[in-house]
């Protein structure tokens, strides 16, 4: 019978390009999240330089995803067009010139670098997934979680040292979000030496499914949506968290290294939860754990207990790089064939990050609304048991397309 891992064997690279792709793989995962979560604890001083409005600042964040919603279904057409590789090069280019022009010191440039920087992005975030499936078949748990336990590690060291880049002299906040495009540059260097490989596979691994359609599957919903509400806490973590503690007490400099703890403490989750998930059918124990942790995390905010504001931030963080790394692991553990995990990883990423886009805007507003934090951490609150039940549908054993056969 064949596997559900199936790809075309004729195209499988060597030894060798696996170990480049490795690296390479790594590279970009490193670049998905530290542009963005470099803003959140910067927001604050950003906002006071600029003279912009709490909802507008929420736009740094939000702008990503709402080019993450447009750009991501469009992602497996363009690596059929031109190539996987030659695809991922250009991004991690556009990626360097969008986090130099927002750090101009302007409401406008600002949005545009943020703009670029979230299209750079959306094509990284929906061709890892199915480039892992693609050339690493075999090892899809292993090789999911090394390289989202190295987005979320890079992501939480410039969560924790932008406030000290902002405060040298020589940098300011514009200087400490311009540190962030060494990383894309270098990731443009190794894939130079990539770009010409691959174009055979690509054309198979990105063509839609035949005879399918995801949007009428349920399951493919509650992907979907377990996806979004995930990135919609995510993203309100890494914009508002240091904001939310600073009301309680804490300097921006303790905040912001409270929102790097957050993401630290995900790190092994986000590496061990693939490969468990990996290893048996049903995910539901993993995503009942995951979502009580987030809820006792976010009610404890909200109850007031500041002197364990860290088992607070702790609980939350293991819950992120679980539900993150378990949205990723459906898109394969849910398909049959590479076909259809890249048709899957698109819209996922297309619907579930529009959604996410409202998180960092809501709970802005509703923060300038009522002048306290005690509704928006309600409604995460809410957010969090939509998570576990679009989550507990997901994680049941089945196909998104009873359709589609392996190849």
């Amino acid at each position: 019978m064949a596997s559900r891992y199936t790809t075309l064997e004729t195209n499988q690279p060597s030894k060798t390009r696996k170990w480049l792709l490795f690296v390479g793989i790594i590279l970009i995962a490193v670049n998905l999240r530290a542009g963005i979560t470099s803003v959140g604890p910067l927001i604050g001083i950003i906002r006071d330089d600029t003279g912009i409005s709490n909802a507008l600042a929420g736009m740094l964040t939000t702008l990503p995803l709402l080019a993450f919603a447009i750009l991501s279904p469009m992602a497996p057409g363009l690596a059929r067009k031109y190539g996987i590789e030659t695809v991922l090069l250009i991004s991690m280019i556009v990626l360097t010139a969008g986090i130099w022009v927002r750090s101009i010191s302007s409401p406008w440039t600002l949005m545009l670098g943020t703009a670029l920087l979230g299209m750079a992005i959306a094509v990284g975030n929906v061709l890892l997934p199915s480039l892992v499936k693609r050339d690493f078949p075999g090892n899809i748990g292993l090789m999911t979680g090394t390289y989202s336990m190295s987005m979320n590690m890079l992501a939480a060291i410039a969560s924790g040292i932008s406030i000290p880049l902002a405060t040298q002299p020589s940098l300011g906040w514009q200087g400490s979000l311009i540190v962030w495009s060494a990383l894309s540059l270098l990731a443009s260097l190794v894939w130079i030496g990539q770009r010409h490989q691959g174009r055979a596979t690509v054309s198979n691994v990105s063509a839609p499914p035949k005879g399918s359609s995801l949007m009428k599957s349920k399951l493919a919903w509650q992907i979907t949506l377990f996806m979004g509400l995930q990135s919609f806490t995510f993203y309100v973590n890494i914009s508002w968290l240091p904001e939310i503690l600073h009301s309680q007490g804490l300097d921006y400099t303790s905040a912001g290294w409270m929102l790097s703890i957050l993401q630290f403490v995900s790190l092994p989750f986000s590496f061990i939860i693939p490969v468990l998930a990996g290893r048996r059918p049903n995910q539901r124990l993993l995503v009942f754990v995951s979502a009580a942790s987030m809820f006792v995390g976010y009610v404890g905010l909200l109850s007031g207990l500041q002197s364990l504001n860290i088992l607070w931030v702790i609980l939350i963080g293991i819950s992120g790089g679980a539900n993150f790394s378990l949205s990723l692991m459906f898109f394969t553990l849910r398909t049959r064939t590479v076909h259809e995990a890249a048709a899957l990883s698109g819209m996922a990423q297309s619907f579930g990050y529009l959604l996410a886009a409202i998180g960092p805007m809501l709970i802005g507003y509703m923060h300038d609304f009522t002048n306290s934090w005690s509704i928006p951490l309600m409604i995460l609150a809410g957010v969090v048991v939509m998570l576990f039940v679009f989550g507990f549908g997901a994680a049941k054993p089945g196909y998104t397309s009873s359709a589609t056969s392996a190849e």
